[in-house]
């Protein structure tokens, strides 16, 4: 196969480019309202390419025929790829990128109950990393993999439900606010990874260790390189075992020293003001 031909993409999906050159857009757009440092700049585009390339181009082709391949593109999807963008923190610069008039209706919208309901909800600290862990062990149990790798419109809600998440979870643990008006607490931002790191690398040991076929689904559909299903699935554990939580490590760090770094400066989160009772 030509090199190139690496790069095209085994389903073309019209929303999705769309998706990717609108971000894109409103970045460069961004860009020329705040001036970011180039290292926010490289995490944005190094994240946006591993993304592209995980799931628009004939790696796509590998990973509905190899399972060791599916878990490393999920391992991009979930895990590396939104923690590096989130490392950008690209929020404020995109939405400058946005016209007047889009800025304006988005303020009046985040005003309104229903703006202020989903932004409560897209940035929950038990919902969130709920969600989190949720639709990556979802997606694994044998029976709904089957499903999912066979119907195009399962695969697709598939991949884009561990990118969304991915980008809500770790919009919330490398907030550098103190809590308000960040949505978790500090510490909650060291713990949560933590909690959420353990039952993948539990569901990645069982894969790894578990002797039968979990997925003859890459059978049935012929598995693109020569290997045994035991070889393939251990890989494929193990992928979700290690690397998956050595990413949250990445991101427990980044928050342990935003935590260090608040503590130092006294400023944990806003006090809450005190009541005078009245004398007598």
């Amino acid at each position: 196969m030509d090199w190139l031909s690496w790069f095209k993409p085994w389903e073309l999906s019209p929303l999705l480019v769309a998706v990717f050159l609108a971000s894109a857009w409103l970045f460069v757009r961004g860009q020329r309202v705040h001036k970011i440092s180039r290292t926010r700049q490289v995490f944005f585009w190094l994240g946006w390419v591993m993304l592209y390339l995980s799931m628009h181009t004939m790696l796509d082709y590998y990973a509905e025929r190899m399972f060791f391949i599916h878990r490393i593109q999920h391992l991009v999807l979930h895990h590396l790829g939104p923690l590096i963008i989130m490392a950008a923190y690209p929020g404020s610069v995109m939405r400058a990128g946005l016209p007047l008039s889009w800025r304006v209706r988005l303020n009046r919208f985040n005003q309104t109950l229903a703006g202020r309901t989903l932004i409560s909800i897209l940035t929950n600290p038990i919902i969130v990393p709920t969600l989190f862990v949720f639709l990556v062990v979802i997606w694994l149990i044998p029976s709904v993999q089957f499903y999912s790798m066979l119907d195009w419109r399962l695969y697709r809600l598939m991949n884009w439900s561990v990118v969304i998440t991915g980008f809500m979870y770790w919009n919330l643990i490398l907030d550098r606010r103190p809590n308000p008006p960040a949505a978790m607490t500090p510490g909650g931002r060291v713990i949560s990874p933590i909690v959420t790191m353990a039952p993948q690398m539990v569901a990645g040991a069982v894969i790894a260790f578990t002797e039968s076929d979990l997925y003859p689904l890459f059978d049935l559909c012929g598995r693109a390189i020569a290997m045994t299903p035991q070889t393939d699935q251990m890989i494929g554990g193990l992928t979700m075992w290690i690397p998956a939580a050595m990413t949250e490590v990445i991101g427990l760090l980044v928050a342990l020293r935003t935590l260090m770094r608040l503590s130092a400066k006294g400023r944990w989160g806003v006090p809450k003001p005190r009541v005078l009772k009245p004398e007598g």
